[in-house]
């Protein structure tokens, strides 16, 4: 009997799910689209009418999926100013460069913000893997966060048209109050699978140098600057001439010159981030524009010594696939250390394309700076003016670089010395980095005479270097003039043995007229005989 109940439960049930089924297909079929809304809009306001609230939600990843949400980060920077005063559960932070604790609600926390009479509330929802699962990429199902906007269906207007744009607003503002200046460096795109792992790892940048402290003369220093607050202020004269917003520097000169001080006085003036990317770490082309694609604007984009990264000489028909130099074993293993093993895939015309490209424009205010030692090395393609709009040559120390230097370590405008040390610099070559560590102070008792005497005798020996080395060059001229006059001697005698060549086939060709002269003789004896003969 049981048996036979359930079968029989079994049946009505499937007979009405069937009926049921059949009666929305009838129900879409027959009724025209216009009762079908109107019956929608019906059940939407049933619904509204028990249920009232609207909610609006902000993931935290949203289209790219190594980039955090604008939104989503403006939200936090916004809420982070209530959650003291209006959370129970709270996480703090200790962030650099700040005396206080930087607070945060913890998930699942509500806060309940006012605006124009206007009661709304915010939830940070946490969405927890819902079953084990394994997995080679990435799963929808993993740890993602969304912070979710509650407000009665009444204030949809006032929400939608002011309260978000007043919360955008006050987060920028808080933004900018407490932002950091960073430095990033691109990550190895082995560990790009996660869509959590960011394309870019960053620290806190606080570099001190600044241009006052610059060892340059300063005119030079001056015109930098002034092009620097140009760009910055370009915006409208940029949009136009029809140019993308953005500028690029070529740093070169020897090592020590101070590259790297002057893009940390660009970032320190300009107050932009700085990103530096490091191409060996760069799979191929295309992880090279989604780096690029993340970059946002008010950003310096640093290449530094780019001459050893890729083959970036102009031979571009002798490279193998990649672009990697046969010769250089540095550079190859360099690559493959950073790639895990693989060779890095980027080629030039991928490095011009980032550069210039059209994925150079996807972000405004942006600066590009190249160094390196060797410029003559470069591809004219990578240099050339819109690329690298301004070239700025670094090079040895002089007098008045000295000057700076003197006043940055020993607190000094003038010495008695100054005059030996302007004639020793003139005689010889050192970098400014050579000249700050002979002035550095390595003793407490700060003895400016000791460290200037550092100086000279640093100067002296640079000096006795440098002659010593064309000495060098000097007798290895010598020796291949001498190998040069050898040769020449070599051509002598070879145009000796050829003269004497010449001269015995002159006696050959004497030879041969006097056999003319002979065949004369015989050919006058015949015609004489057939004269006879007549």
């Amino acid at each position: 009997m049981n048996t036979m109940g359930a079968a029989g439960l079994w049946e009505e049930a499937t007979a009405k799910i069937a009926g049921f089924m059949f009666t929305c297909l009838m129900f879409n079929q027959i009724f025209p689209d216009f009762l079908r809304r109107y019956l929608e809009s019906l059940k939407n306001k049933f619904v509204l009418y028990f249920f009232p609230n609207v909610e609006i939600t902000f993931h935290e990843y949203s289209g790219s999926k190594h980039k955090i949400s604008e939104a989503y980060s403006l939200i936090e920077t916004y809420l982070s100013s209530k959650s003291p005063t209006h959370s129970n559960r709270i996480v703090g932070e200790l962030v650099k460069k700040r005396e206080s604790v930087v607070l945060t609600m913890d998930a699942s926390e509500e806060i309940v913000d006012v605006f124009d009479g206007v009661e709304v509330k915010w939830f940070l929802k946490v969405n927890l893997p819902s079953s084990t699962t394994i997995s080679w990429g990435p799963s929808c199902d993993m740890d993602k966060k969304c912070y979710v906007l509650s407000f009665h269906c009444k204030d949809r207007k006032v929400v939608t048209r002011t309260y978000l744009d007043y919360v955008m607003g006050e987060g920028r503002e808080i933004a900018v109050r407490n932002r950091q200046q960073r430095i990033y460096t691109n990550n190895p795109s082995d560990n790009w699978w996660d869509y959590k792992k960011n394309l870019w790892s960053h620290a806190v940048f606080k570099h001190p140098t600044t241009f006052k402290s610059l060892a340059l003369d300063s005119k030079f220093k001056e015109e930098i600057i002034d092009d620097l607050a140009t760009f910055s202020k370009g915006k409208e004269y940029y949009e136009k001439a029809g140019k993308a917003w953005k500028r690029g520097y070529l740093l070169y000169g020897p090592p020590g010159t101070g590259k790297s001080t002057m893009i940390a006085a660009m970032a320190n003036y300009l107050n932009y981030d700085i990103y530096d990317l490091e191409l060996t770490a760069v799979g191929d082309n295309t992880e090279l524009r989604k780096l690029a694609s993340v970059i946002p604007s008010k950003s310096i984009v640093v290449i530094e010594d780019i001459d050893c990264s890729l083959d970036l000489s102009g031979k571009r028909g002798k490279k193998k696939e990649g672009g990697i130099r046969d010769g250089d074993p540095i550079v190859r293993k360099l690559k493959e250390e950073g790639q895990g093993g693989r060779e890095s895939k980027v080629t030039l015309s991928g490095l011009l394309n980032f550069m210039d490209g059209l994925w150079s424009a996807c972000a405004g205010e942006r600066i590009i700076v190249v160094t390196t030692n060797h410029v003559e090395k470069l591809d004219p393609a990578l240099i050339r003016r819109g690329r690298m709009d301004k070239h700025i040559e670094l090079s040895y120390c002089g007098y008045k670089a000295f000057k700076v230097l003197a006043k940055n370590f020993l607190d000094i405008d003038s010495h008695d010395l100054f005059g030996t040390i302007r004639e020793l610099l003139e005689q010889s070559h050192m970098s400014p980095a050579d000249v700050a560590e002979s002035l550095m102070h390595k003793t407490l008792s700060r003895d400016v005479e000791t460290c200037l005497q550092n100086l000279i005798q640093a100067l002296k020996n640079a000096k006795e270097d440098e002659t010593l080395e064309g000495e060098e060059k000097g007798c290895e001229k010598e020796d291949g003039t001498i190998e040069d006059e050898e040769k020449g001697c070599e051509k002598e005698d070879g145009a000796s043995e050829d003269e004497e060549k010449g001269c015995e086939s002159e006696d050959g060709t004497s030879e041969d007229e006097e056999g003319c002269e002979k065949d004369d003789e015989s050919c006058e004896g015949e015609e004489g005989s057939k004269k006879e003969d007549c």
